[in-house]
């Protein structure tokens, strides 16, 4: 990840304070002042029955889909833009990070899972151009950025329990003693489900240390722990289906115990040191992840040489270091800065998958049908510079170039199945560049336009469209040509309005193949392009009220006709069906709308929010979609002073009106299960206690 330099301070009659070097950020930037869409939202630290999940946080952000897939073994499905919108299983196409460290792994797969909300102190989403200077991703970045620790601050436990027997209990330690400052916390998550055949268990763990070794240098200790063993996995259900009854789960999803178990361990240490106009950076990081999940594919088609099982079960090993220095001086006479640096990642993974069948007995481990190793490693360079060629004008430049070299080795080989090894490589420079006018103190204009570059991940890489054994190394590499102008505008009284327009146009985009029995293979189309505008606004109202609305429009369209095996039998060796110019890109609504009014009276808080979206495609011809949809949710929390600290009371009803309605898609299932229902009205109540010590 590359850090976006601040503003130097000297801004007409404007002053802009430098702040403490944070883990991942060389100098401290005010995204006012960015030629680019940055949203900050604080994390619910008061306890208002959000937060367990950081897909709950993240509604008032222009531009970002964060489904409720009511689906623990598949994980949130999020998107930036319509970037990620297809994925099928975690996170692709957006930058993850936590305290700085990647929580996106090297091939560009990210997972939102292990992101502790309960310590957090506040989300960074980042969409548009500047995101390419981030690596591996089209989309954007998220960041999820812990508490920095200082004297005094209070422990807090908090405990909720909801409907579908959901609870979460969440402890806090945070402060300082003597020169460390500390941020721990744990938190304990179950759930029934929402629907049949879908409980799940999450424990996380998230400790960052903070020392001071002198002053200007800091060093930073970060650990992250997650375990959510046995998740089970309804998957999607067919039109009728869902008429029949939303709550069920697919048949062979009972019949397979289709389920997911996960298991990950990350460390990361960062160094800085600041001096006069220079400052240094190091990171690492290393971890270890482990998933096993058990898919419903019948033991028929297994019985193919070149089938690879019904049983994925991965071993991954991965790290990575991160350098840079940075410099602020003039440039003729006018303020300037530069950040250089480099970075490399590796990951090594063991992939392993089996029959899930014994006999005649159904959803257990059988025999080995794949061994392999793969390996993905990148190293990247970039650079930018920020200067302030005039009072009212600056610009901002940058560039990374990125290599990133996939290998598989194959070690099951039989008289049937041939050695499957290979290896690919990719390779790309996006430069950005963005200018800003400072119209006034509380207003600016601004323009950015860049290059994006995305390469498969593992989980794209990992089977062939043919249904022939080993990874699809014959995949290309995805890019972008990213533009974006806005306006930003704040006033004293706390009101804020940004508006954003832009176009994204990718060339080679990875999109589903082939979606069956949880298992997907991918390949390349032509030409598509996205475009619409973002509008976010922010107003106080009197001394106790405030009102949020988060409005976009997006036409994500297909610009080449292209050929899909969307429709045909699996597997597919010649796609014959024709995606036409034109034709919307699936799971991604045309548009979305978050509002949310907020009421503060003394210890009372009150909040009413909106929740709304038009329809979505399913699959790629466009033959089939899901409606849209428009959600009532209702907040309410009563806090007391007691002699150790506040104890506040919470509650919250989402869905008030019982709406009936799709929370996400799976794109071009090949049984036409494409659809996962969203839950009705659903009750969570809690307490929180701070303990000032």
């Amino acid at each position: 990840m590359l850090a976006l330099p601040a503003l130097a301070d000297e801004l007409s009659t404007a002053t802009l304070e430098r702040v403490q070097v944070q883990a991942a950020k060389v100098h401290a930037v005010d995204d006012f002042d960015l030629p680019a869409s940055s949203t900050t939202l604080g994390a619910d630290t008061d306890g208002n029955g959000r937060g367990a999940q950081v897909s709950e946080l993240l509604g008032a952000v222009p531009g970002l889909l964060a489904r409720d897939r009511q689906n623990y073994a598949q994980d949130t499905q999020l998107s930036l833009r319509g970037f990620g919108a297809r994925s099928t299983f975690g996170v692709r196409g957006v930058r993850l990070l936590v305290d700085g460290v990647p929580a996106t792994m090297p091939d560009g797969q990210g997972q939102l899972s292990h992101f502790n909300v309960f310590g957090a102190d506040r989300v960074e989403v980042l969409r548009g151009p500047f995101s390419a200077l981030y690596g591996n991703s089209s989309g954007g970045v998220l960041q999820l950025w812990s508490a920095d620790g200082q004297p005094g601050d209070p422990w807090r436990l908090r405990s909720s329990h909801g409907s579908n027997n959901t609870s979460s209990t969440g402890v806090q330690l945070k402060g300082q003693v003597a020169a460390m400052h500390y941020n721990v916390a744990a938190n304990h998550f179950t759930t029934d489900g929402w629907r049949d055949h879908s409980a799940a268990r999450r424990e996380s763990l998230n400790a960052r240390l903070g020392f001071e070794l002198a002053p200007g240098h800091r060093l930073e200790l970060l650990l992250n722990a997650f375990d959510a063993p046995h998740a089970q996995d309804p998957l999607g259900l067919s039109r009728e289906q869902v008429r029949d009854n939303p709550r069920q789960a697919t048949a062979v999803a009972t019949q397979y115990n289709t389920r997911k178990s996960v298991r990950q361990n990350q460390a990361g240490v960062v160094y800085s040191a600041e001096r006069d106009t220079q400052t240094w950076r190091l990171m690492g990081y290393a971890g270890q992840r482990a998933v096993e999940q058990f898919l419903a594919i019948p033991p028929g088609p297994q019985n193919s040489p070149l089938h690879s099982g019904g049983v994925i079960d991965l071993d991954s090993d991965y790290g990575g270091l991160d350098a840079r220095w940075a410099w602020h001086g003039q440039l003729a006479g006018r303020p300037l800065e530069l950040v250089i640096g480099a970075n490399a990642d590796r990951q090594q993974q063991h992939r392993s998958s089996y029959e899930n069948f014994v006999g005649s007995t159904l959803g257990i481990k059988g025999r080995l049908r794949r061994d392999q190793q793969d390996r993905v490693q990148n190293v990247d360079q970039f650079a930018q510079a920020w200067w302030q060629f005039s009072p009212r004008w600056s610009a901002l430049l940058g560039a990374r170039h990125s290599q990133v070299q996939f290998r598989s080795r194959d070690h099951y080989i039989t008289g049937g199945n041939p050695d499957d090894s290979g290896s690919r490589d990719y390779a790309a420079t996006t430069p950005v560049a963005g200018v800003v006018f400072r119209a006034s103190d509380d207003l600016r204009f601004y323009a950015s336009a860049g290059r994006g570059f995305e390469t498969p991940t593992f989980n794209e890489l990992g089977y062939r469209a043919d249904g022939a054994a080993g990874l699809a190394l014959d995949l290309a590499a995805g890019s972008t040509r990213n533009y974006e102008i806005g306006s930003k505008w704040r006033a004293q009284s706390g009101a804020r309005l940004e508006l954003a327009l832009f176009r994204a146009d990718s060339d080679d985009e990875l999109a589903v193949a082939t979606n069956s029995g949880g298992r997907s293979s991918y390949r390349n189309i032509g030409a598509t392009r996205r475009q619409g505008a973002e509008l976010s606004w922010q107003q106080p109202i009197g001394a106790d009220q405030e009102l949020q609305l988060a409005y976009t429009w997006l036409q994500a369209t297909v610009r080449q006709p292209y050929l899909t095996c969307t429709g045909l039998p699996s597997p597919c060796n010649q796609p014959a069906n024709v995606v036409a110019a034109g034709t919307r890109l699936p799971a991604v609504p045309r548009q979305q709308l978050f509002a949310r009014w907020q009421w503060q009276p003394g210890p009372w808080q009150w909040a009413a929010e909106v929740v709304a979206a038009s329809d979505i495609g399913v699959n790629d011809l466009g033959s089939a979609s899901a409606a849209g949809y428009g959600l009532l949710n209702l907040e309410m929390a009563r806090q007391w002073a007691t002699a150790r600290g506040p104890l506040r009371a919470f509650a919250r009803v989402d869905n008030v009106l019982d709406q009936r309605y799709i929370g996400s898609v799976i794109v071009n299932d090949g049984n036409q299960r494409y659809y996962e229902p969203g839950p009705d009205r659903s009750v969570t109540v809690g307490l929180q206690w701070q303990w000032l010590r």
